[in-house]
C-alpha cells in the first residue's frame, strides 16, 4: 500500500495547456473588455494596438486564437489576415474579426481574406463564447 502511494505522488503533474490569445484592436478600451472576456474562458492573452504589431508577435510565437478589428491605423485587419494567413507556421490560428463592420459584403469579404468567424462589436461574453464554440475553441 505504501509502493502504491508513494507512486501516485511520485508521478508528474500534467498542467491544462492554455490557448493563448492575441487581441488586436487600437482602441484601448476594446482590447481590456476583450482581453478580459478570453481570460474568464480560460485562455492566457496578449495585446497589440494594430496589425503590424500583431504580425510581429505572430512570427515571434504564434497565437491559438486572434482576435482582431477591421478598422486600424498601420495595418487594417484584412490586410493583417492576408498577410498572416500567407506565413509559414506550424498551426494556422483561428481568427475572429471582432468589429462594426456588419453589412454581408463585409462579412464575406473578412472571411474570405482567412478570418474564420465574425462577431459585431458590441459584443458581450456569451456571443464570443458562440463564436468561438462554432470554430471549436471554446
Amino acid at each position: 500500500m505504501e509502493d502504491a502511494k508513494a507512486a501516485y505522488a511520485a508521478r508528474p503533474v500534467q498542467a491544462r495547456v492554455r490557448h493563448r490569445c492575441l487581441v488586436v484592436d487600437d482602441s484601448r478600451m476594446i482590447r481590456k473588455v476583450a482581453r478580459r472576456i478570453v481570460e474568464d474562458l480560460g485562455f492566457e492573452a496578449a495585446e497589440a494596438e494594430n496589425g503590424e504589431e500583431a504580425l510581429a508577435r505572430c512570427k515571434a510565437s504564434m497565437p491559438d486564437l486572434i482576435l482582431l478589428d477591421w478598422n486600424m491605423p498601420v495595418m487594417s485587419g484584412i490586410e493583417f489576415v492576408t498577410r498572416l494567413r500567407a506565413l509559414p507556421a506550424d498551426h494556422a490560428p483561428r481568427v475572429v474579426f471582432c468589429t462594426s463592420n456588419s453589412d454581408t459584403v463585409d462579412i464575406h469579404q473578412g472571411i474570405e481574406a482567412g478570418a474564420d468567424e465574425y462577431v459585431i462589436k458590441p459584443f458581450d461574453e456569451a456571443a464570443l463564447r458562440g463564436k468561438l464554440r462554432n470554430i471549436g475553441m471554446a
